[in-house]
């Protein structure tokens, strides 16, 4: 199980609308509906525990989030696995390990912290699902509404969410196989919404990295054609939503190395899928085909003449093997 990425997978939102999301949910639109819980994700002051489970495993972790205008600050401390904090400040992401006194410093377009479940703004979301309000329930000692998200294809999971009914705020998220079954759960055991968190003090604790080795991962922004890539065919209701660059030795742990790996991120609005391509190295890429990390999580690798691609997504396998086949390089 990946802690922390499962962790951060999909959560946060904040009400601008005077009723509720399920009143007239005939006439208001998915869209809607879904920016009002991102609003409520990004400008909510809260602290809370969330508990991941997947695959049979348990992950769980503290968050502390402030918005004072339109800078966010956001705190999460690991609870189980690996000794970690993370901080953001918009978008510049520290994390430290106390075990081996290191703090990564990069910069990151959207973190992607539970409850963030809306990906992109795209007007062609409800285009691939269907919105369907199936009631409400007390989650973490608080009134939720719950809308089913249907996948109108094959493509895609389908999603469970439940919302704080005052602020819109996502408070347990569920990722749905194809049949209908639970593969991932996000869910807040304990919240405190309005909490009084000092974002001074979050970000002196961000900037406290003396006694730490700091090593930057920052990522270059590119493009797949600048880079020599392409899509032959696109994959059905997913978009490009970003490209970038960064050095293989940063990734893998090596040194002296100066190859570069990239990422090209596509997402229909919801899910997200992100391409990695690489060099070819046979010391470490030995095995090609679908490989599940557990929950709604899968990787899906292939050899290319001298290049390695790995997809990677919660979303079907059917999916990632069109994206891996799909990618071309061009002449």
């Amino acid at each position: 199980m990946k802690p922390l990425r499962l962790l951060v997978s999909g959560l946060l939102a904040y009400c601008l609308a005077m009723v509720s999301p399920l009143a007239g949910a005939e006439e208001a639109s998915i869209n809607a509906w879904l920016m009002r819980l991102h609003e409520a994700s990004r400008h909510r002051t809260y602290t809370g525990t969330f508990v991941v489970s997947a695959a049979g495993k348990m992950a769980s972790a503290r968050i502390w989030h402030v918005c004072d205008g339109e800078q966010q600050v956001e705190r999460v401390e690991s609870l189980s696995g690996t000794p970690r904090a993370t901080f953001r400040r918009n978008d510049e992401v520290v994390t430290f390990f106390p075990e081996s006194k290191v703090a990564v410093a990069e910069s990151r377009e959207s973190l992607g912290l539970f409850p963030n479940l809306l990906k992109s703004n795209a007007a062609s979301i409800g285009d691939h699902y269907l919105m369907k309000p199936i009631g409400s329930e007390r989650i973490a000692g608080l009134d939720a509404e719950i809308v089913q998200l249907l996948p109108k294809d094959a493509l895609r999971y389908g999603y469970r969410v439940w919302s704080e009914k005052r602020t819109g705020l996502v408070v347990q998220l569920q990722s749905l196989d194809v049949d209908g079954r639970v593969l991932e759960q996000s869910a807040f055991s304990e919240l405190q919404l309005d909490a009084p968190v000092n974002k001074a003090k979050l970000v002196q604790m961000m900037d406290a990295t003396d006694g730490y080795r700091v090593e930057r991962r920052d990522m270059q922004k590119t493009t797949a054609k600048a880079q020599g890539w392409d899509m032959a065919k696109a994959v059905p209701g997913f978009k490009p939503m970003g490209c970038y660059t960064r050095p293989v030795a940063l990734l893998a742990g090596a040194t002296g190395r100066a190859e570069q790996t990239m990422q090209w991120m596509f997402s229909d609005g919801l899910a997200t899928v992100s391409l990695f391509v690489e060099a070819f190295d046979a010391r470490r890429h030995v095995r090609e085909g679908v490989t599940e990390l557990g929950g709604a999580t899968r990787t899906h690798t292939r050899r290319l003449d001298a290049w390695w691609i790995t997809a990677v997504g919660e979303v079907p396998a059917t999916t990632l093997a069109l994206f891996v086949q799909g990618l071309e390089r061009k002449k």
